[in-house]
């Protein structure tokens, strides 16, 4: 066992105590962390979001300007409403070789790890830095990391490789989708039922969006990349939520509704928004507004996440395969704040403790063993760190 997987143990205790599901704050937590580098002389930036609720973390051992090599991890769970929880989800539960509890794997068990080390990153004599960087709202569009980047942006140098901490039971990915949620609100005219020809009805003008999204979906799935690695080969665009209309007898004067990209590769996403965009404006308004001329159709953009795309023989790539003890790499379906470092010019893979079947569930839980393997994987790491 790792010398300091104890540690680790105790420190994710502390962490899943705090309640940091998505649409709470994460202070507490972020406090904690603060706290906790204080007290072995480690100085921290506080990153806070507009509302001044929620906040990442940043802190760096050794030199700043020098390149390093970046911990990430986010603070912010998923929600255990409507799940059938044997265990307090909020009290870290161990039983034989297994942590429960909320965010065990998805990912307070990587942050706990990489705050264990900090004593021994503290003691090591770095010739590069070790940057943590912990942030908020990964679950919900990963929308805290932003903050990160840009606050690294001129504070230190630019990093030599990014290791993401999402669970992968410790195996090494250099590859996922993209995810960018949408949301699309069309304004008609609303009136009585009786006369469908004074109104513009918004559902029917959403309904033939839809369908153009659906043409866009069945083109891409048609269209698979060749050689992908993905479970689904092609990029996917899908319609999940629909609210419009007050009536049954009423014509609908608004409508909305949330759609997503899922893809494989850079430019799908602007692709796919450029042919709904065109769509819109060719074939949806103009007869919206012959009837009415202030009917209007607005689509923004809740979250974009990049893919991450795979960098043969990059840093990242070699030295978490050497980390690791493997010779492989896979990908995952899901997103992850991965690409939005990738995309800012940082070599970037996910590594982490746990898997993501253990993620979201009730009961969540990690292995002792997979700490213990992120353990060794953190100190090769700091011996790496020293020796650069």
């Amino acid at each position: 066992m790792s010398s300091n997987s104890d540690g680790a143990i105790e420190i994710l205790e502390r962490l899943v105590a705090f309640n940091t599901v998505s649409s709470r704050s994460n202070l507490e937590l972020i406090h904690y962390i603060r706290d906790y580098l204080d007290n072995h002389g480690v100085a921290s930036t506080i990153i806070p979001d507009a509302t001044g609720k929620k906040a990442n973390i940043f802190a760096t051992i050794g030199d700043p300007g020098r390149a390093g090599y970046v911990l990430s991890g986010h603070t912010d769970v998923v929600p255990v409403e409507g799940q059938a929880w044997l265990r307090d989800p909020f009290k870290l539960t161990r039983e034989g070789g297994r942590l429960y509890g909320r965010g065990t794997t998805d990912m307070k068990g990587f942050v706990a790890c990489a705050l264990a080390m900090v004593p021994a990153f503290k003691a090591a004599e770095l010739r590069s830095p070790i940057h943590l960087a912990f942030s908020y709202d990964e679950e919900v569009g990963c929308l805290g990391v932003h903050g990160i980047v840009e606050h690294m942006n001129g504070a230190v140098a630019t990093p030599r490789a990014v290791f993401v901490g999402e669970p992968t039971t410790m195996g090494v990915v250099d590859s996922h989708k993209g995810s960018c949620g949408m949301l699309t609100q069309v304004s008609g005219f609303a009136c009585h039922s009786s006369r469908v020809d004074l109104g513009v009805n918004a559902i029917f003008a959403a309904a033939t969006i839809i369908e153009e999204l659906h043409r866009c979906a069945d083109q891409l799935s048609s269209e698979p990349d060749l050689g992908s690695r993905f479970v689904v080969p092609y990029s996917s665009v899908s319609v999940g939520v629909i609210n419009g209309g007050t009536a049954r007898n009423t014509v609908a004067g608004d409508c909305s509704f949330q759609w997503d990209i899922r893809a494989t590769r850079l430019g799908v996403t602007e692709e796919v928004q450029g042919r709904i965009a065109a769509f819109i404006d060719g074939s949806v308004l103009p007869g919206m507004r012959a009837r009415f001329q202030d009917a209007r159709i607005e689509t923004s953009v809740a979250y974009d996440v990049p893919p991450l795309v795979a960098m043969p023989n990059s840093e990242a790539e070699t030295l978490a395969k050497r980390f690791a003890g493997t010779n492989e790499t896979k990908v995952v379906d899901y997103g992850s704040e991965a690409g939005i470092f990738q995309k800012a010019g940082m070599p970037t893979v996910l590594c982490g403790p746990g898997q993501d079947s253990e993620a979201h569930i009730a009961d969540e839980w990690i292995a002792v063993e997979q700490l213990d393997r992120c353990m060794s994987f953190l100190e090769a790491l700091s011996n790496h760190a020293c020796a650069d």
